[in-house]
């Protein structure tokens, strides 16, 4: 990657993006517009399986956007800074493998969207998280409304943004903004754990079952059912399926090729 803001390495079939902007990890267009290209390769990168976001340092995961940005009050800078942080977040929520934040400080604003747009977040014990927009007389226009509320459900979602709560890490994963918290310095381990653990799955079923839950946001179950049976029998037409059976019968670990 030519942008110097974000850092991509490939572990095994594991992508680590690392927000490196400091102090504080903000995001720019350069950088949005970095983060969308990234994951358009990752996901015609058929050896990537999983994607690990985190932040560089130890304070913060990343603070958003630098609200110098929208100091003018000009609207057509709001326009472009609105549609690069949507097309980027809606990227990667549609990245085809498994994206997990290793929140390792304050996810404040598009720090906590970006977290919001992956699957799963790990936090450390020390991170807190809001969506502190409105107190500046904004809103979270990257997925941060429809996102936290759909996790959290709409009471906490309102307190968060219309209240402008901030949250520690444990009271995040007792409302499930969170799926686990760990110790300071341990969230890119964690997730790096997660994420190898993808890749004893299916890439190609694992993209099926990720599609299918996420219909869950925007369908009703009775369209959702005949999809999950059609997905399933078009399991059948890659290798991978064939691998997988088969190797489970031999009791030998699969060799997936994602097709």
């Amino acid at each position: 990657m030519s942008n110097p803001s974000i850092d991509l390495n490939i572990e095994g079939n594991v992508a680590v993006l690392t927000m490196n902007n400091p102090p504080a990890n903000t995001w720019t267009q350069d950088t949005l517009t970095a983060l969308k290209e990234t994951v358009t390769e990752l996901n015609d990168n058929k050896n990537v399986y999983a994607l690990v976001i985190t932040g560089q340092g130890e304070k913060f995961f990343s603070a958003g956007a630098d609200l110098n940005v929208f100091a003018s009050g000009d609207k057509g800078v709001a326009a472009t800074m609105s549609k690069v942080f949507g097309d980027a977040f809606e990227a990667l929520t549609n990245f085809r493998g498994v994206s997990i934040a290793a929140i390792n400080g304050y996810a404040m604003g598009g720090g906590l969207e970006v977290a919001l747009a992956c699957d799963i977040r790990i936090a450390e014990e020390q991170a807190q998280m809001a969506l502190p927009e409105a107190k500046v007389g904004l809103l979270p226009c990257a997925g941060g409304t429809q996102n936290l509320a759909w996790l959290v459900g709409e009471g906490w979602a309102k307190r968060m943004i219309l209240c402008g709560e901030r949250l520690k890490a444990d009271k995040a994963r007792e409302i499930g903004l969170v799926e686990e918290v760990v110790g300071s310095g341990e969230s890119l381990a964690a997730a790096m754990k997660l994420a190898n653990q993808v890749g004893e799955q299916s890439p190609v079923a694992v993209t099926a079952c990720k599609e299918l839950i996420q219909k869950g946001r925007t369908q009703p179950m009775a369209h959702a059912l005949p999809l999950e049976r059609e997905l399933f029998v078009q399991l059948f037409d890659t290798q991978d399926q064939k691998e997988g059976v088969n190797a489970f019968l031999e009791k030998r670990k699969a060799n997936w090729v994602n097709g």
